[in-house]
């Protein structure tokens, strides 16, 4: 058969993940500095796998209702309402972050339609767009990733329908200032666009706080999840929070894709909301300034206030090139390629054991010379 007939041409003009690429380079590496993985290195809450275990036990293997289990919902919403007093917000419980957000866009984005991204981005952004066949507008932010409202407003025309941005962000760990969260959804809700707020790295904030568009504007729609502040990613357990109207579309949505979010995994993410993650952040915060503090003298470094990357500029050739060098000498990081338009950063993950930061602080310095 020839198979170049059948696989359908969106699929086609989406490319394997540059990040699984370099998984795949790290295999050959007998001993390596993983610096690739967007994960944090802590296990899950003992209380989330106890109630995920009891669940399984008790014969709590079978669908859940498509918004999620009554108990889980109504703790999240109870939690978003001590930071957004006052709104009325629908929850919907999915699969992974992932999945709200291409719940999100195929609810709203139709073929033709322009969604504004903000450069660097998520990997995963400008494929969930063109899986709806709409079309990624982009918008550099360097070379201090803060957005300025200005070009957004310039970047508007009358397909426009979309805004997605996050904050702390991946893969630059930058928090956006409070006065730019406000003019953006200031704007969204002026000119009648949705502004989709990633808020996956929410307690991975370590100067002042972090704010939400959602509190300058309730149709704001939020997309959050358990994964990164529980340690809970292989588990894909993400929500939605937001006006009833788009949250209903994309609980039809996934009545036809992905049915409901595991059930076990919602009685364990029902029993992680009792555990608090400050410990653990205030570790990242450590982890945050022993590699800023060990590349600095090297490495032109936007100094991340969030989330756990470190997005430095190379000292030399591109991205790809550099990050050749770099798994030459046993370590894994992302070329910046993969999250922009231009190939002049890396990304680091530090979410990993402080010796191993040290051990590879020393082999990113003597690389820069």
């Amino acid at each position: 058969m020839d198979f170049s007939k059948i696989i359908s041409a969106r699929n086609g003009r989406i490319a394997v993940s540059g990040i699984r690429k370099v998984f795949e380079l790290g295999k050959s590496l007998k001993n390596p500095v993983d610096f690739s993985i967007g994960q944090p290195d802590f296990d899950v809450p003992e209380v989330a796998k106890e109630a995920a275990i009891a669940a399984i036990r008790r014969g709590g293997n079978t669908y859940t209702v498509t918004q999620g289990i009554p108990e889980l919902r109504s703790k999240i919403s109870e939690e978003v309402a001590t930071r957004l007093p006052g709104q009325e917000r629908e929850v919907l419980i999915t699969s992974g972050v992932s999945g709200a957000l291409q719940l999100a866009i195929l609810a709203t984005v139709d073929p033709g339609d322009e969604v504004i991204l903000f450069d660097p981005y998520f990997v995963a952004y400008p494929h969930m767009v063109t899986l709806a066949e709409g079309k990624s507008v982009f918008i550099d932010t360097y070379p201090d990733f803060q957005i300025d409202v200005a070009k957004v407003e310039a970047a508007i025309t009358p397909r426009t329908k979309v805004i997605l941005f996050s904050s702390p962000a991946n893969p630059t760990g930058v928090v956006l200032q409070r006065e730019i969260v406000k003019q953006l959804a200031l704007l969204a809700k002026e000119r009648n666009i949705l502004l989709i707020s990633d808020e996956i790295y929410r307690h991975f904030h370590y100067e002042g706080v972090c704010p939400s568009a959602a509190e300058y504007d309730p149709n704001v729609l939020v997309v959050d999840g358990f994964g990164k502040s529980y340690g809970m990613t292989g588990w894909r357990m993400g929500f939605a929070h937001g006006p009833k109207a788009i949250i209903q579309e994309m609980a039809k949505l996934q009545q036809f894709t992905y049915v409901c979010a595991p059930s076990m995994a919602q009685q364990g993410a029902l029993a992680a909301m009792d555990w608090n993650p400050a410990e653990m952040v205030k570790a990242y915060a450590r982890k945050r300034d022993i590699i800023v503090n060990g590349l600095k003298d090297r490495y032109e470094i936007c100094p991340p206030s969030g989330a756990f990357y470190v997005f430095p500029k190379c000292p030399f050739g591109t991205a790809l090139e550099f990050v050749q060098k770099a798994i030459q000498e046993q370590v894994l990081i992302i070329p910046g390629s993969v999250f922009s338009q231009r190939d002049t950063h890396f990304r680091i993950s530090y979410a990993t054991k402080e010796e191993t930061l040290y051990r590879g602080i020393e082999i990113l310095n003597r690389l820069s010379r």
